[in-house]
This record gives structure tokens, C-alpha cells and sequence, in this order.
């Protein structure tokens, strides 16, 4: 179902609210940088459930919300911890049959939500080719090149109910500043029937204007925007703080069973009422201490 933008910056709990149970969820979509940890711990706290979650390298966004009872499908090239290897929550529920995986490669992942995003049903590849997928998975096709080539795998498009993307800042309109590693942002915010744009800042539309060549995300996909401080946290978000490295170990060994995970998430999730009390459970400074500035740029008039 396809929304529209209210005219109003949201706040995350009420942009949130119009992610229904049941749908189809691209996140984590620039690898380890910039994740929507916020908006993903927002959807743990409203309830929403039976999401089949979309991404590359997932890091640990769809453990958490694997563990919360969000999840029922995943759609992903890997899953887990990217400091500890294992995901716990991802593991059990797959070792117990409770999340269907469907298995893809990075690059088939983005071809899928590229073609999506260009409105074609399938897009070709040659990487995938002598891989063990076809013998795990009958969802890509292995065909001849019809113009003469080699072996083709056939990648169906894969076209999101929302995309997430957390940016670093947005308009009230929804055009967004993105930098630092975007990953496969562009395909999946072009694929999603619904865009979310959360962000560090909500800044004056002239901030935006001011440097074009920045926007990432443009008003005519985005749904809904909120303001969102800290909100990619543990994950970094360039300009704006480092990566938590002893959050991804502490998660490891914190969530290793069901109930641990449990007590885990009552002080991380639903211990908190907002990002701002959340921030204040981490103890560690994560700020840019050395910050580099990108030369001048003049675009004239």
C-alpha cells in the first residue's frame, strides 16, 4: 500500500506506525555504516510482526528484530554479528524452522532490488554461475545468453513495501544529505512502494539546496521523515560518531538464549522511551574527535 507524506516532519513513533504487520522491509542497506537501529527498535515496540527483512550484510538489525518475534522471512546475503560472527537469534530461529532465509549473494541482492527499482521483472548475471546456489535455492534461473554468450543466472526483482534508510540530515519535505558509504541505498529506495527517512538533523530546505550534488534521496520517494539523533547508533554514521566496537561484543555475549536476549532487550528496547534516554544508557564517547572536512565547493549562480 503506497502512502504519502503528511507535509510534517514525524516524529519515529508515528512514522513508524504506518509500517503494517506483514510487510516486506529493505534496511541496513549501506553495509555497516548508517543501520536504522532506531526505526527497527521502534517496530519492536509497537508490535509489528511477520516482516520479511530485505539487505545486504544485515549486521545486527535483523538479529534483534529476529529475536523479538518481528520476523518471519529474510531475505539477505548474510546475517549476524559482524564482530562476533553469530548472530544467536538469527541462528536458533533458522536452526528451529521459525524465519524462512532466502539465500542471495551481495551482488544478487542489489541486482534484485535494482530491477525493482527500473520496473523490468528480472536482471542477468554471470556471478552467480558456478556457485552451489541453484542446487539451495529455485529462485534464480540459470538460462542462456539469447544473443550468443555464456550462461546467465536470471535474478527476480525484489520490490520492498518500505525502504528505511537513515541519512544524515533531511528537509521537512524529505529531500536528504547522504555521505560517507551508501552501499545499495539508491536501488532500494527506488524499488520500495514506501520510503522512511530518519535522521541526525531536520535542517532548513535551503541547507539542502545549498549542495545538490548531496542529495541522496529526493521528496518524490520518501513517505515519511523524522528527526532522529543518534538514531543509527551502534552502527556510525559519518560526520557524526564512530562505530560502538564493545556494543557488537557485549550483544554477543548478552544474547546467546532466548531469555538472555529478553533481558537484554527490556534495558535496550522497551527500557526506553526515546532515543535520547536510550543514548544516555552508552557509556562510551563515540563523537568525531579528528574531523575531516571536505574541500570548498562553488556551484555559482
Amino acid at each position: 500500500m503506497r502512502y504519502y507524506m503528511t507535509g510534517e516532519v514525524e516524529t519515529i513513533e508515528q512514522a513508524v506506525s504506518r509500517i503494517d504487520s506483514g510487510s516486506s522491509i529493505a534496511a541496513g542497506l549501506a553495509l555497516e555504516h548508517s543501520i536504522p537501529f532506531a526505526a527497527g527498535h521502534e517496530l519492536l515496540r509497537q508490535g509489528t510482526d511477520d516482516l520479511t527483512m530485505i539487505g545486504p550484510i544485515s549486521d545486527l538489525l535483523f538479529d534483534q528484530l529476529i529475536g523479538g518475534g518481528a520476523v518471519s522471512r529474510v531475505r539477505a546475503a548474510w546475517a549476524g554479528n559482524v564482530s562476533a560472527g553469530t548472530g544467536y537469534r538469527f541462528r536458533e530461529a533458522v536452526e528451529n524452522g521459525t524465519v524462512d532465509v532466502e539465500d542471495h549473494s551481495n551482488f544478487s541482492i542489489a541486482l534484485a532490488l535494482k530491477a525493482g527499482a527500473m520496473g523490468v521483472p528480472y536482471l542477468p548475471t554471470k556471478s552467480l554461475i558456478g556457485s552451489d546456489i541453484f542446487e539451495r535455492s529455485d529462485l534464480f534461473l540459470e538460462e542462456s545468453d539469447p544473443f550468443g554468450g555464456d550462461q546467465l543466472a536470471l535474478v527476480p526483482a525484489i520490490e520492498p513495501d518500505w525502504t528505511i534508510v537513515h541519512a544524515q540530515r533531511a528537509s521537512p519535505a524529505g529531500d536528504a544529505h547522504l555521505w560517507g558509504n551508501m552501499g545499495i541505498t539508491d536501488p532500494a529506495v527506488g524499488a520500495a512502494e514506501n520510503v522512511l527517512v530518519t535522521a541526525e538533523e531536520i535542517v532548513d530546505p535551503d541547507v539542502i539546496k545549498s549542495d545538490p550534488s548531496r542529495v541522496g534521496i529526493t521528496r518524490d520517494k520518501v513517505t515519511a521523515v523524522a528527526e532522529c539523533p543518534f538514531g543509527a547508533h551502534p552502527s556510525p554514521v559519518a560526520g557524526y560518531y564512530n562505530r560502538d566496537n564493545e556494543y557488537y561484543l557485549e550483544y554477543s555475549t548478552q544474547t546467546k538464549t532466548q531469555s538472555a536476549y529478553d533481558e537484554w532487550a527490556d534495558e535496550w528496547v522497551y527500557g526506553v522511551s526515546d532515543r535520547e534516554e536510550y543514548e544516555s544508557l552508552v557509556e562510551r564517547e563515540l563523537g568525531i574527535t579528528e574531523p575531516t572536512i571536505a574541500a570548498e565547493v562553488q556551484y555559482g549562480q
